[in-house]
């Protein structure tokens, strides 16, 4: 079983930053890609970013590209999510989930923090 825990989370003026941390328990954390999601208030999930298991390829959603970092340390069984110059838009529930390498469906969430950035 696989087990996640957000925290990080809180609030933020407009421009501020945060970084979420996922951590992950049991001893195969480097079997797993990782991925952050968000939903907001009256919308749908949406992904954020994802790492492969290595930390070697990254992928982000357009709104996010060059102001989110997702980083992952496997000593720690730890991924992160570093959110630079946030917006108001940003503001959400933030997930992270895990699925095992060569799946695309991420069966493993964390129950989620919130993010909220006031203008």
């Amino acid at each position: 079983q696989v087990q996640l825990v957000e925290s990080g989370g809180g609030l933020v003026q407009a421009g501020g930053s945060l970084r979420l941390s996922c951590a992950v328990s049991g001893r195969t954390f480097n079997r797993y890609a990782m991925g952050w999601f968000r939903q907001a208030p009256g919308k749908e999930r949406e992904f954020v970013a994802a790492i492969n298991w290595s930390g070697g390829s990254t992928s982000y959603t357009d709104s996010v590209k060059g102001r989110f970092t997702i980083s992952r340390d496997n000593a720690k069984n730890t991924v992160y999510l570093q959110m630079n110059s946030l917006k108001p838009e940003d503001t959400a529930v933030y997930y992270c989930a895990a699925r095992a390498r060569g799946t695309t469906i991420y069966p493993y969430w964390g129950q989620g923090t919130q993010v909220t950035v006031s203008s």
